[in-house]
């Protein structure tokens, strides 16, 4: 009988390593595995239990409990996804001969439209930085890129020099799975990302193609908690919410290029987007802005 530890560790690092998925989408398999460990060791009295154990009644228990626990639909739907690509991976493998979590359905969870800020808002928000410093006219190139491409956090931190084709005006990203992308950029962005380089003592062009785009005081990588702690802290100047963060900038960039018009299509190529139903959540946002102007425009609005 197959290690179970050892199927375990096996398929976080195929998720890792040929899936090419994030730490962060690595740490949460690897957390709700020990919950679905931990339990079945309890729901079986076994402490080596094995995947052949596993049924689909097993499963369904298994989120009944962790919805008893005070767990979210958000969460619990993220722990069955998990259980799923697990058996997916072992029956595939041929360690397990039928897929016990094919046919369990995803619980559902609540549509939330993602926070975005106001248009005339971006002006304010790009003129926070201070342009005396190193850091403020970093953080400036920073946030004109971000609300520029819409690009993930993740991609905007592993950002080198190399990735910039400065005479199209266009950088390459790698985002989930390690599928790259090239996002065009506006002239904002360039002024701002020019600025910044001429200020490091850094040439776009002919400088370290594996130089980090955004860098510290150290000249080392900036790091991803540095982001969202800059990013929060120019977000919460010019607007209020619990919400706000470094997501907001590539929501905005989604929701304003909908309200000019863009192609929905266009747009889920330029977010990297694997579906079209992940981008259709920004569609969502468009009635809200109609009965915003149809409240300032009719006689009768109010």
């Amino acid at each position: 009988m197959a290690d179970l530890n050892k199927q375990m560790t096996d398929f976080i690092e195929y998720a890792g390593k040929e899936k090419g998925y994030s730490i962060h989408t690595i740490k949460s398999y690897s957390n709700d595995l020990n919950r679905f460990n931990q339990f079945m060791k309890s729901y079986t009295n076994n402490l080596n239990w094995t995947v052949n154990m596993v049924d689909r009644q097993t499963i369904r228990h298994f989120l009944g409990k962790e919805f008893e626990d005070g767990f979210s639909s958000r969460t619990v739907a993220r722990r069955l996804a998990t259980i799923k690509s697990l058996c997916k991976y072992l029956h595939k493998n041929g360690e397990l001969n039928i897929n016990p979590a094919a046919e369990i359905k995803t619980p559902k969870t609540p549509k939330t439209l993602p926070v975005y800020i106001r248009e005339k808002s971006i002006e304010e928000l790009m003129n926070c930085p201070s342009d005396s410093t190193l850091t403020g006219i970093r953080d400036r190139a920073l946030l004109e890129l971000f609300y520029s491409t819409g690009m993930r956090l993740s991609e905007l931190v592993n950002l080198n020099l190399g990735d910039f084709n400065t005479a199209q005006q266009c950088v390459r990203v790698f985002g989930k799975g390690q599928k790259d992308r090239l996002i065009p950029y506006g002239n904002l962005a360039k002024i701002s990302l020019e600025n910044y380089m001429v200020k490091r003592g850094i040439h776009f062009i002919k400088g370290d193609p594996t130089e980090p785009c955004f860098a510290n005081s150290r000249g080392k990588r900036i790091s991803t908690r540095t982001i969202q702690r800059r990013v929060n802290m120019y977000l919460r100047q010019i607007s209020e919410g619990s919400s706000l963060g470094p997501h907001t900038l590539r929501h905005s960039f989604a929701t304003h290029m909908l309200e000019r018009g863009a192609d929905i299509r266009a747009l889920k190529d330029l977010l990297g987007h694997s579906s079209l139903s992940s981008t259709q959540v920004y569609t969502h946002i468009q009635p809200e802005k109609m009965k915003e102007i149809y409240k300032q425009s009719h006689p009768h609005g109010e």
